[in-house]
């Protein structure tokens, strides 16, 4: 790996750790001064250290040093209500950015001062915002430190943009999430290092999980040990690249919860938490293995696992306070007010007891404060960035901001490096190099039986052709001193005869002649004969001593061959205790990386609890294309006179004009009334005043195509409210609507009334009373008009209503067939699912993905050939989220999984 992979890498398993600057704790101040010179001149001029100082130096490893919260502040620019409201009032925060100081004005003659770390104006783009408050942060999480960035503010001062802007439109606007994984992904190496994320959200004291909303209460773990702060329970997904990031930062936005308030537009009804954990190996921690320099008796000894630094990054984007008479929030938006005020206020009270240096610091008091108990008085880097807008409307809520954002600037953290040894590489080490020395020790042995096979052999080859020769020279001399011992008697006895028969002979002459034969010459021959035979036997004597002395001297040879075996067999007996050395070796180097893996489990349970969860995406995007199409058919070029009408005749003279006798009056009036009903602030009125119940009146009784289209269009922007839908439902507009689609022909009030119906299917409390009513079928028999406009919001009612229906039963609420089933949807469903424009295509996928979540349809979709698209979209959609909630459905789906496998499908 190369070097510059690494920031801090140092040889020896040494740790260099960042020097933190000795700062004192300044204590901000709230100073009154008017405009006079010398009073400004009286401010108290401390200069707190910029974002990225941080504290003292370390000692050791595992030191900590102080770290003081770091506090910037950004001021958003007046947007175009305050620039109409308040056009007559000057702001009520006056900055000085070069002083990082703020003024906030009382009045015309008073003030206050504040200082902070850092002061960012209207002006300040988001990459100077980026590298003074998140960039030091980003960088101590690459050295092995927690770190947290964190917004807080009221709502609707540019907290969300701050941090979670994705910029795919304009770079320069990327959020301080985005940028943030941009550095952490340009500086690791990806051969050594990781990266994971989690993203949440704490949703009504609850914590969810934004990557998958199943998962919705995910409980929060402490160590009783170390006190550390985790969610195991949440979905944990390794990045690669910055675009896999930002598909699951927009996946995770798709879930979290907002609302429209008087306030803002978007206002987020959760607080988000995205965790970046970082793992690094620090270079040059690693010690060679002994047997790498070919020594392998000492491996266990002089071996050291690899040196790792974590470091977990945490971006918080606080839900915006509010005050409920000014966002009007009004049930459940009420409710989830109340949640999040709860939840600051805890905080609000933690970060007083830590900046006062209380005994006590309620951190339990809400799941936030839980969240945060690292980031506020533990062992985290953090900075905060306080957000403000410039309206004297706010000045109380302006003021409450940046008195939170003095009181963290007196919180302390002891910001700790996190290191451990990396005891699963150690692992997978001795795993290598054990079954190397088990190869090794195989190959020797295998070599060595060879050899003695090879030698055993030869010898046993060697005395069997020693004993052959042996015996055959034996048997030759034997045959031979036999053949010659025969010869000689026979000589003898040949002798013998003549010899007998000679003295026989004279002894018959002796009597004839009477005369005394002397006997002495022939006993002397007879001797003579007999020594000569005596001398012959004791020479064949002297052979057969030979031959036996030959005989001892092969049994010799013998012996020493047994001898020579014999020194074989113990040398074998040398290497089989060799061998059952090196096999108790062996044992002892198994034993050794048990204990190791058994360390190395421990700790991972200690530090990694609950492991990583399955990588789980599931994109339910739904488009609002009904209220965009409808704003665009309103004309913007009648607003400024609907307005002037509505505020000089009064909406209750408008919605009288309703029933008038004359049709061009009724036109006009209900076009006027739809205009105001695609203002969001005009719904409400309207419903008040009657003007929902005039609308419905009218589409039942009119027999004007245009008014029916128009009342139509009408209903359609009333029912993109939730309370509104309740009422269209309780006065039965949902059997007007399936009327009048059944009457109507023209595609364009064909389209406005699948719009109604499609934001209606989008309730999960009106679901069953909508299929009652005729809902569904009157969406389904809309299809027969073949507009592609029309077409486009039938695919847009069905993706909602199987939507709350995959929800629904994911939450165990309902447990039978869909409805969309029983009502004959599935094969116009399927017919379309590839359809060639793609709005239609998009909405119907998402229906098939939501469909097949729940069990009890898997059987009808498969008979109605809606396995066969699914495949088709896990493999062939154009858009990722899509194809992965397509796949992931069919991976979990017991029914699928049996019927591709009988295909002989792979999925």
């Amino acid at each position: 790996m190369a070097s510059n992979g690494y920031r801090n890498g140092i040889l020896k398993g040494s740790v260099k750790v960042e020097k933190l600057s000795p700062s004192s704790n300044p204590k901000p101040s709230s100073i009154k001064s008017k405009t006079t010179s010398t009073q400004v001149s009286s401010v108290r001029r401390s200069s707190p250290a910029s974002l990225g100082g941080v504290g003292s130096g370390v000692k050791g490893d595992s030191g900590a040093v102080p770290g003081r919260v770091r506090v910037a502040v950004r001021l958003r620019p007046r947007n175009a209500e305050e620039q109409v409201a308040d056009a007559d009032f000057a702001d009520c925060v006056e900055l000085q950015p070069e002083l990082k100081r703020l003024k906030l004005r009382k009045n015309n003659w008073d003030s206050d001062t504040y200082e902070f770390d850092e002061v960012l104006t209207e002006f300040a783009s988001q990459k100077r915002v980026y590298e003074v408050v998140a960039k030091p942060v980003v960088e101590s999480v690459l050295d092995g430190y927690n770190g947290t960035v964190m917004a807080y503010g009221q709502t609707g001062t540019g907290k969300t943009f701050t941090l979670g802007r994705l910029g795919e439109e304009d770079t320069a606007a990327r959020g301080i999430m985005v940028r943030s994984m941009e550095d952490i992904l340009a500086d690791i190496c990806p051969e050594t290092d990781s990266i994971s994320v989690s993203y949440l959200q704490l949703y009504m004291e609850t914590i969810q999980d934004l990557l998958d909303p199943t998962n919705d209460n995910i409980p929060i773990v402490e160590d009783p040990k170390t006190g550390d702060v985790s969610v195991p329970g949440a979905t944990l997904v390794e990045i690669r690249n910055q675009h896999s990031f930002v598909e699951l930062l927009r996946l995770g936005e798709a879930h979290r919860f907002a609302a429209n308030t008087k306030l803002n537009t978007e206002s987020s009804r959760s607080h988000a938490i995205l965790m970046v954990h970082v793992k690094r190996c620090v270079k040059g921690s690693e010690a060679a293995l002994s047997i790498e320099n070919g020594n392998g008796s000492h491996m266990s000894k002089n071996f050291r696992p690899p040196l790792v630094r974590k470091g977990k990054l945490v971006v918080v984007d606080l839900a915006g306070s509010e005050r409920i008479d000014k966002s009007g929030s009004e049930g459940h938006t009420l409710e989830e007010a109340k949640s999040i005020n709860l939840s600051l206020s805890a905080l609000g009270k933690c970060i007083n007891a830590l900046a006062e240096n209380s005994p006590h610091v309620p951190v339990r008091d809400s799941k936030l404060t839980r969240l945060l108990r690292d980031s506020f008085g533990g062992t985290a880097r953090t900075s905060l960035i306080v957000t403000i807008g410039p309206s004297p409307r706010h000045r109380g809520e302006t003021t409450s901001t940046i008195m939170f954002g003095q009181r963290a600037m007196k919180v302390e953290n002891m910001v700790k490096i996190k290191e451990e040894f990396d005891y699963k590489s150690l692992s997978r080490r001795l795993d290598i190099q054990l079954d190397k020395l088990i190869a090794e020790h195989e190959r020797q042995q295998k070599a060595f039986q060879d050899e003695l096979e090879r030698i055993t052999i030869e010898a046993q080859n060697h005395i069997s052709e020693v004993e052959r020769n042996y015996a055959e020279a034996l048997e030759n001399e034997q045959s031979r001193y036999q053949k010659d011992y025969k010869e000689s008697i026979k000589k003898l006895e040949e002798q013998w005869m003549l010899n007998q028969q000679k003295l026989n002979s004279d002894r018959a002459r002796v009597e004839v002649k009477q005369e005394p034969l002397d006997m002495g010459l022939a006993v002397a021959e007879l001797q003579k004969s007999l020594q000569n035979e005596i001398n012959l036997r004791k020479a064949a004597e002297e052979e057969v001593n030979s031959l036996k002395s030959q005989l001892v001297q092969w049994r010799r040879s013998e012996a020493v061959g047994n001898a020579e075996v014999l020194k074989l067999r113990k040398l074998l007996e040398d290497e089989e205790h060799q061998k059952e050395k090196l096999e108790e070796e062996i044992a002892g180097l198994r034993s050794q990386l048990l204990q190791l893996s058994f360390e190395a489990d421990e700790t991972r349970r200690s530090l990694d609890r609950g492991g990583s969860g399955k990588i789980l995406t599931g994109l339910d995007s739904l488009m609002s294309q009904v209220r965009n199409s409808q704003i665009k058919d309103s004309g913007n070029g009648q607003k400024a006179p609907i307005v002037n009408l509505f505020e000089q005749v009064g909406l209750q003279k408008i919605l009288s004009l309703l029933e008038s006798e004359d049709s061009d009056v009724r036109i006009h009036a209900v076009k006027v009334v739809a205009n105001l009903a695609a203002e969001e602030a005009n719904q409400e009125k309207i419903v008040q005043a009657g003007g929902l119940t005039s609308l419905l009146m009218l589409l039942k009784s009119s027999e004007d195509e245009m008014i029916r289209r128009v009342a139509a269009g009408a209903i359609a922007n009333l029912a993109m409210n939730e309370t509104n839908q309740e009422l269209i439902m309780d006065q039965g507009g949902i059997s007007l609507l399936s009327m009048t689609a059944a009457d109507a022909d023209d595609p364009q009030t064909l389209r406005m009334v699948a719009g109604a119906i499609a934001n209606l299917c989008g309730n999960d409390k009106l679901q069953i009373t909508l299929r009652g009513e005729g809902g569904i079928k009157a969406l389904l028999g809309m299809v027969r008009c073949g507009h592609p406009d029309v077409l486009a919001q039938v695919a847009r009612g069905i993706a909602n209503f199987a939507k709350c229906e995959s929800r629904a039963s994911s939450q165990g609420t309902k447990a039978g067939r869909s409805l969309l089933i029983d009502d004959g949807a599935l094969p116009w469903i399927v017919q379309n699912a590839n359809n060639e424009a793609s709005p239609i295509r998009r909405h119907i996928e998402l229906a098939l993905c939501h469909l097949a979540q729940h069990e009890v349809n898997a059987k009808d979709m498969i008979s109605g050939g809606a396995l066969w698209e699914l495949v088709r979209i896990s493999r062939d959609c154009s858009r990722e989220d899509i194809r992965t909630l397509a796949n992931r459905t069919l991976t979990s789906s017991p029914t699928f999984q049996a019927e591709l496998r009988r295909l002989r499908i792979e999925c």
